[in-house]
């Protein structure tokens, strides 16, 4: 049996549990939510990286679904609302194939049934407004975790990709954090700056996540985890999901995407310019400047260093799915995590250690903080505090 067969038939039993895919936001900016336009449960391959067959191919068993909104919205919530309606409009479209899933019950009901459990996290505490009662609103409808910030600080955390100012979380942060543990909403710290990772962790009693993430030691980029970061995990009890980004996950992509980045700059466009010219701008340095490809092997670099400081039992995966315009070679979609398995086989990863970074890693952190949550509810009211009472 080869180490792909050993993969397949491991997931079987262990299916992956992914921690972040984008396919929400990609069903709203490709077709403005017209589910039939988008058909997941035919493949999909020309548009998006995640259709049912594809997810059944992968091996996947739970997935969250980010409930992402832009950042400069003027208003997020009903946005961040209309993401949610997809997730239910979609697992009500798909019942043979999906199950709604709010528990780690849940999450094994699903894996019993050959259903694929499915999650909602929200990708960015903009998505709150501010208000810890629109964050109970949130979690009254499903979501189960919160990313603290997305690229942009929010009034009460930093992110780890624009200049400081909170210094990490601020007293309402903390009380954000705090929230969500009696909720029993995950704290995400994906896309956080490691100042505020550190406050988080200082300030939650339940374990933590990091739904798509990578290390930051193997590839120097912002978005990833320091070592002193992942070192206190196993304290915490939490689960850092490797990354499937390239720029993220490859340093000759990181820099590449920087040289890039200065030569839009340089011909008088932001970084971020998606217009008709900057995109020739950015088309001619790539003719001349190839795009350096990522692999399987690159992941697993990361998931190998993860595990040498963190240890197997706080290991995960979150592709980023249909949040990104670029992946891995091998790992193209939503299909391909036999592939990665198979690479950590050779590795000498163990059945044990893979059922680990797959399935029980991801629904034993979910069960923690519903223990912590039943703890805290039976001697804590909800929080009524205001970021204009406590940083204002």
């Amino acid at each position: 049996m080869t180490s792909l067969d050993r993969a397949r038939e491991l997931l079987r039993e262990f299916p992956v549990v992914d921690g972040h895919n984008d396919l929400p936001w990609a069903l709203r900016e490709q077709v403005h939510y017209d589910l039939a336009a988008r058909d997941i449960a035919v493949r999909q391959d020309a548009h998006l990286h995640t259709d049912l067959p594809r997810l059944r191919e992968g091996g996947v068993g739970a997935q969250y679904w980010s409930v992402y909104v832009r950042s400069d919205l003027p208003d997020p919530v009903p946005a961040t609302l209309e993401q949610i309606d997809c997730v239910r409009r979609l697992i009500d479209r798909h019942p043979q194939d999906l199950r709604a899933a709010l528990t780690a019950a849940d999450m094994e009901a699903a894996r019993s049934e050959g259903r694929i459990a499915s999650l909602m996290g929200a990708e960015g505490g903009h998505s709150i407004a501010n208000s810890l009662g629109v964050l109970r609103a949130l979690y009254a409808l499903g979501v189960r975790y919160m990313t603290l910030t997305h690229n942009d600080n929010v009034d009460w955390a930093d992110s780890a990709t624009d200049e400081p100012r909170a210094g990490g979380l601020t007293a309402f942060g903390r009380e954000v954090v705090r929230e969500m543990n009696r909720l029993g909403m995950l704290v995400d710290l994906s896309h956080v700056a490691p100042t505020t990772m550190r406050d988080a962790l200082d300030t939650s009693t339940a374990p933590v996540i990091f739904s798509h993430s990578s290390s930051r030691a193997v590839c120097d980029h912002p978005r990833n985890i320091p070592d002193d970061v992942l070192e206190r995990l196993p304290a915490n009890g939490g689960v850092a999901m490797v990354t499937f980004v390239p720029k993220f996950v490859l340093q000759a992509a990181v820099d590449w995407t920087a040289a890039a980045d200065d030569n839009l700059r340089a011909h008088g466009f932001h970084h971020l310019d998606g217009t008709a010219e900057a995109m020739k701008v950015h088309q001619a340095f790539e003719e001349g400047h190839p795009r350096p490809v990522a692999t399987v092997a690159t992941v697993a670099d990361h998931l190998d260093h993860m595990r040498e400081v963190a240890g197997v039992d706080h290991l995960g995966i979150g592709g980023d799915y249909d949040g990104t315009a670029f992946t891995p070679e091998g790992l193209a979609d939503v299909s391909g995590y036999p592939n990665l398995l198979a690479e950590l086989l050779d590795r000498g990863w163990s059945r044990a250690d893979l059922a680990k970074l797959t399935w029980q890693n991801a629904v034993r952190v979910l069960g923690a903080a519903e223990d912590v949550s039943r703890a805290l509810r039976e001697t804590s009211a909800p929080s009524h505090a205001t970021l204009e009472a406590l940083d204002g």
